[in-house]
């Protein structure tokens, strides 16, 4: 009978240790980012997989902190210590991260903190830039990691030159939100082929159309970079119509708008997306 009972009492023992060998269990769904391991000792508690968003990350260059929006697929994680398992340092955590990083030809492009610590951190995979932010919580009890795999997002809503054509008509101007750029560039992405078809068409079918390609920005950044960044990327648009679709530039004016005319908040991503486009304005005539 007692061989038995310690018996019993060796089997609860196992069961009672084993969520502690394997370590507690991730929240339902969530798994690591392909190719970044977790730290040992800690599970997921908060995950989130988007397939087209933004993140701001935080840089440093040539010693002063920066912004740097970055678009693409993104992932954020939230990380907590495994009951007893070792309380590992803010320090140590970050340091593990940008030496994992850097053995691979990667850069840190943040490194800041003393109580609370974040680094930012960047790497190509497959010939993509993916950006990493790090942020310690609670002095190693949370870690906080978000990664972009950086790209430009799939135009699944194109706008024809019939759907322009009418709204020039009732409004005397109208949205393109096909035309793509870079994060802070001016260089049209190929993507914006199908929408430039679709604007020569447009101005094809109406030989007597004249129009103001005006560009426009969120309010991420300064002013004035804004400003001349959205005027780049109007003479962009201009420039494409006249020498790839034989549009004559008599007819085309750039103008850069920045951040002047938003049509939403620029308070949530899905605002700055929706203010960050190219309109044409008609240039009315007597």
């Amino acid at each position: 009978m007692r061989q038995i009972l310690y018996a019993v009492l060796f089997v609860l023992m196992c069961v009672l240790k084993a969520p502690l060998a394997f370590g507690e269990a991730d929240r339902p769904g969530s798994k690591d980012y392909p190719g970044i391991s977790r730290m040992p000792g800690y599970h997921i508690t908060d995950y989130r997989d988007s397939q087209f968003d933004s993140f701001v990350f935080a840089v440093t260059d040539g010693g002063k902190d920066k912004t740097m929006p970055v678009e693409g697929h993104m992932y954020t994680f939230r990380y907590d210590l495994d009951k007893n398992s070792q309380l590992l340092s803010d320090l140590q955590i970050v340091r593990n991260f940008q030496n994992a990083v850097g053995a691979i030809g990667g850069e840190v492009l943040r490194d800041a903190g003393t109580i609370d610590r974040e680094t930012t951190l960047r790497f190509v995979k497959g010939g993509n830039e993916v950006w990493v932010a790090i942020l310690t919580r609670g002095h190693g009890n949370t870690y906080h990691m978000t990664v972009v795999e950086k790209q430009a997002m799939k135009q699944d809503v194109t706008i024809d030159a019939k759907a322009m054509t009418k709204d020039l008509s009732n409004s005397g101007r109208v949205a393109i939100y096909g035309i793509l750029f870079d994060t802070g560039k001016s260089e049209l992405k190929p993507e914006s082929e199908p929408s430039l078809i679709e604007i020569a068409k447009l101005l094809n079918q109406n030989p007597s159309l004249k129009v103001y390609i005006v560009g426009h920005t969120d309010m991420i950044a300064d002013l004035a970079l804004n400003m001349r960044l959205s005027q780049a990327r109007a003479q962009a648009v201009v420039d494409a119509l006249v020498s790839k679709h034989g549009i004559a530039s008599t007819r085309l004016i750039a103008f850069g708008n920045g951040p002047y005319a938003p049509v939403a908040s620029n308070k949530t991503e899905d605002g700055r997306a929706k203010n960050r486009r190219v309109e044409l304005v008609e240039i009315a005539t007597q």
